[in-house]
């Protein structure tokens, strides 16, 4: 029995899931009671735990992850000042008068709000309540109503940036050193969140161009099933347009440009973002746009001048030039944070600074918990050797290297229907990514594999998660019977953007060889 402790212990996780446990206490309670009984039967030592400061000090210190809670709170600034309900309103009447014009301008707004939030929460909560009543009140199906809704709000899983890709980078870094260690290279290559952000971007678009295909047949098929739409406040006009759009656009440019040109790491990438999105937030809420606006100057003529003209006052050679220049800098910086205390002042008073902080500490709470969590895991599952038997498992496969992606991804799909995201790649992925990488898969592209196979964990009953929150914000009228129904369509159109991305891996490959 002992030789079988590590899938027993695999199974004990999966059995206290489902119990309806806390992820957390799961994971971390079935990871001690393992160790002790592997302990008490010799098949493994407890002194393996001495390691388990070094992997919790590790994390803590990651500056890859410190960008989650920055890109969280984006996120949550942008959905609470109602820049979601503006943009989801303005395109609804812009494509509302073709067949299936809505369910299109979800899907684009659902991919604008992945680029600008990367929080599924968010974006399905937004558009249940705001894009799900008007489709049903102008004669859409409900079951294509709630799948669609459902399945545009999981576009921030695979668009970014993303929580999802952040913790994926992090990961798949870490399995592709691993891999090499194996193989016997001292000289090691790492892999960057900008590479995945890169190689996610296309494929995130090929899922959207496959949403709106999929949407004109249907349209053309079943026009029953998505009549025009005539809004009673007629076609926006090019100013309404764009003053919906520009504002996520420019932060979407701003916070990708600055990570894929390799301007600025990804978390400080991240704070722009948080910074831009709090300024956003302050303009909705009335603060002084004439403010707003020169502190956001100030801050673009401060980041362009100091990247070409750095001055350093604490050399002993700076002379009257570095001076003033000095000066001018800390004038643009003061003009910034002006701006910046404006907004978060108004922020404060009509009380979105202080749910947006609570649901950022929450989140952000959650995914480390679990990640710390799955070191402990993850630590004993090695101890008891579940490392060698997942090796011996997909070398033993017929097909290969091809026969030991399918199972892989086959396993990462059905334990979708059970696990979060997090789970599955802080648990599951260092086990296996490493094998795969040395049987020859680019790590790159494996990546984005993996990522619109965990997307689509979102979507699959019982416990894919914007299934509940679309049951939370949905109508009365609409059951858990239509959402499940509405989005088996897109489930099979997730599959058919992995096949794609599997037979033409420049998709995934091309814009990170480019880039970087």
């Amino acid at each position: 029995m002992t030789e079988y402790l590590d899938l027993l212990m695999f199974a004990g996780l999966m059995g206290s899931i489902l119990l309806g446990f806390p992820v957390a206490f799961s994971i971390a309670g079935t990871a001690i009671l393992f160790a002790y009984l592997g302990w008490a039967t010799g098949a493994m030592k407890l002194t393996l735990l001495g390691a388990l400061g070094q992997r919790v000090y590790g994390v803590l210190t990651n500056e890859t992850l410190i960008a989650i809670p920055l890109f969280v709170l984006m996120g949550v600034v942008l959905e609470r000042s109602r820049i979601a309900e503006d943009l989801l309103q303005t395109m609804g009447r812009l494509f509302g008068g073709l067949r299936g014009g809505l369910g299109i301008s979800v899907v684009l707004v659902g991919a604008l709000l992945a680029a600008s939030t990367g929080i599924v929460g968010a974006t399905v909560i937004a558009m249940g309540m705001i894009a799900l009543p008007t489709m049903l009140r102008n004669g859409y199906d409900a079951r294509l109503a709630s799948g669609l809704v459902a399945t545009a709000g999981t576009l921030g899983q695979i668009i970014p940036p993303s929580t999802l890709l952040i913790i994926l980078s992090d990961v798949m870094s870490s399995a592709y050193q691993q891999a090499q260690y194996e193989q016997g290279k001292f000289s090691i290559e790492t892999i960057s969140v900008g590479q995945i952000f890169a190689g996610a971007l296309l494929p995130g678009l090929l899922l959207v161009s496959i949403y709106i295909v999929y949407l004109l047949i249907r349209g053309a098929l079943r026009p029953q099933d998505m009549p025009p739409v005539l809004h009673a406040d007629g076609r926006p006009s090019l100013s309404e347009v764009l003053g919906a759009v520009v504002p996520p656009v420019v932060l979407i440019v701003a916070v990708l440009g600055a990570i894929l040109g390799g301007i600025a790491t990804p978390t400080e990438s991240a704070s722009v973002g948080a910074v831009g999105a709090i300024l956003l937030a302050g303009i909705r809420q009335g603060a002084p746009r004439w403010l707003i606006l020169g502190g956001v100057a100030a801050l673009l003529i401060l980041a362009v001048a100091a990247g070409v003209a750095p001055v350093r006052l604490q050399r002993s050679d700076a002379g009257l030039g570095s001076m003033i220049a000095g000066g001018l800098y800390a004038a643009l910086a003061l003009a910034g944070l002006a701006a910046l205390a404006a907004a978060l002042w108004r922020m404060g008073r009509t009380g979105i600074l202080g749910g947006a902080v609570t649901a950022t500490m929450t989140v952000t709470s959650m995914i480390f918990a679990t990640i710390l969590t799955a070191s402990v895991f993850s630590l004993v599952f090695v101890g008891l050797g579940g490392d060698h038997r997942v090796e011996q498992i997909l070398e033993a496969l017929p097909g290969g290297p091809t026969g030991a992606l399918i199972f892989s991804m086959a396993l990462i799909f059905v334990l979708g229907f059970f696990l979060d995201f997090v789970e599955i790649t802080v648990i599951l992925l260092p086990l296996v990514a490493p094998v795969l990488i040395l049987m020859g898969h680019d790590p790159v592209w494996l990546a984005i594999l993996i990522a619109i196979n965990l997307q689509t964990s979102f979507l699959t009953p019982p416990f894919g998660f914007s299934l509940f929150y679309l049951r939370g914000a949905a109508p009365p009228e609409i059951t858990t019977g239509q959402i499940y129904r509405g989005v088996a369509p897109f489930i099979g159109l997730q599959i058919v953007g992995i096949a794609l991305v599997w037979a033409l891996p420049v998709v995934a490959t091309w814009l990170p060889r480019v880039v970087f």
